[in-house]
């Protein structure tokens, strides 16, 4: 392919994305083929095993080339865009020039400072007939048939960006900025059923799209929502014709089946979960507690001033606490080894729903916090794995769950432990209930706790006398007074 003067190309691929990642699966480009691009600029947004990630380039120039559609996966190592570049490269917020990007490559990291708004350049007019045919003969030999544009554009946009990365472009550059959404699923959603999210107008903080938006928004339509957002790349499953036609207005016919790719975050839970069950001899016991003088105790505290205390930093608190006492339960098992490995730190993990799955992110140090540190900390990941921005680091190493299922309304779990972890303590809803309390029937908060742990890190003693003590402490709080 032939190129400006002083132009040559640079391909840039997917990283190492580090956790003993192999693959992303991409979710939504962040830039098009002509796009003025700057060093560590994000270029694409990819879904791994473990999360939602920008990906920064670290070449400054004009996008010449991408690979693969939005919905597919890519083995790290595999081309993700080509970068025409200058002799010199642009450096952000000066005139001068350098010779080298920024060597920062690893997803979810880029400079510090916020990148530039990338412009689109004046794109010339296209070639055709022969000249088209061969720009594409030399783009297929050069990408091996990878490329998603044409080439025969892009020798004349190489041509427009030697001018564009010298600061020489001729023509006003445009804004082509993304509508807000609060997720790239919902984006998905929107794109499979064939709806314009320009012309909604979001209900969410600054006019943001949330997915009941998109939901309203086909129903208004007259057509619900045609599958759960997955892959582009997986044909759908036509849907099954009715006895005969169907009358104006009437919805069609529902799909005879509807089958979800198990990738991306939700295929490394299901093979997770199957490891856990696979390996982990587990066991269950539960209890049920008086927690009336817990919630008492909450609400004394935010009453008190200060940031609000959750009831979850309460429950990690306790959790804590009771690993204190019991540490065999903050432990994992080395198979090959035959051990049993006893950690020095509580690292706490939390089972969290999101639009992309279940996930469990993981709070750093959780025995030396305080419960408004907890608080703080439990709010911050939660809305990053809301908004799909948990880096792996944020959900990797973690040496004991909390799972408060009773969010769901639900009583009682046997819930999966986390795997490699060594147990899981789950809580149920608080709802009133008669309770026997100091010799008198009463209505009072009660909650069901249950403890799942490996039987080949302790035995039933310990697991009870765990599972005994957290009750304690919820049914009496003072009782952590002993461990502050």
């Amino acid at each position: 392919m032939a190129h400006a003067s002083g132009m040559h190309s640079l391909e840039f691929k997917l990283p190492d994305l580090g956790e003993g990642l192999t693959e992303a699966e991409i979710v939504r480009w962040l830039v098009e083929v002509g796009d003025l691009v700057t060093i560590d600029q994000p270029v694409v947004e990819v879904e791994t095993a473990k999360a939602m990630v920008e990906v920064p380039c670290p070449y400054g120039g004009v996008v010449t080339a991408r690979f693969g559609e939005e919905g597919t996966e890519l083995p790290v190592g595999a081309p993700l865009i080509t970068v025409a570049v200058g002799e010199k490269q642009p450096t952000a917020g000066t005139g001068d020039t350098g010779t080298e990007g920024s060597g920062n490559v690893l997803v979810g990291y880029g400079t510090s400072e916020a990148p530039a708004r990338r412009r689109r350049v004046r794109r010339e007019r296209p070639v055709s007939g022969a000249s088209a045919t061969a720009g594409q003969t030399g783009a297929a030999g050069a990408a091996n048939g990878r490329a998603d544009a044409a080439a025969a554009p892009v020798d004349a946009r190489a041509a427009g960006a030697a001018a564009a990365v010298d600061g020489q472009a001729g023509g006003p550059a445009t804004e082509d900025g993304p509508v807000p959404v609060i997720s790239p699923l919902v984006r998905r959603l929107a794109r499979q059923n064939g709806l314009d999210l320009r012309e909604l107008t979001g209900s969410g903080p600054d006019g943001l799209i949330l997915r009941a938006d998109v939901e309203d928004a086909l129903r208004t339509a007259g057509r619900g929502a045609t599958a759960a957002p997955a892959a582009e790349a997986h044909p759908r499953v036509p849907q099954t014709p009715g006895p005969a036609l169907a009358a104006p207005g009437s919805t069609t016919a529902a799909p005879a089946e509807v089958r979800t790719p198990l990738k991306g975050i939700r295929g490394a839970v299901a093979d997770k979960l199957a490891r856990s069950r696979r390996e982990i001899p587990d066991a269950t016991c539960w209890v049920d507690a008086d927690a009336t003088e817990l919630m008492r105790a909450r609400t004394a505290m935010n009453a008190a001033g200060g940031p609000k205390i959750s009831l979850l930093a309460l429950l990690a608190r306790i959790c804590t606490a009771a690993l204190a006492r019991f540490p065999e339960l903050n432990s994992t098992v080395d198979a090959e080894a035959r051990e049993v490995v006893r950690f020095g730190q509580v690292h706490l993990g939390f089972a969290a729903q999101t639009d992309r799955g279940l996930v469990v992110p993981v709070v750093r140090d959780a025995h030396a916090r305080d419960a408004e540190s907890l608080t703080a900390e439990f709010a911050r990941l939660t809305e990053a794995g809301r908004t799909g921005t948990l880096t792996p680091g944020d959900l990797t190493g973690g040496t004991f769950t909390l799972n408060n299922y009773g969010v769901f309304g639900v009583d009682g779990s046997t819930p999966i432990i986390n795997h490699p972890e060594a147990a899981m303590l789950g809580v149920g809803r608080i709802v009133p209930k008669p309770w026997v309390h100091e010799g008198e029937l009463a209505v009072r908060k009660v909650v069901q706790l249950s403890l799942t742990f490996d039987h080949r890190v302790c035995d039933g003693g310990v697991a009870g006398g765990f599972l005994r003590y957290v009750a304690d402490c919820v049914e009496q709080p003072a009782v952590l007074l002993r461990t502050l």
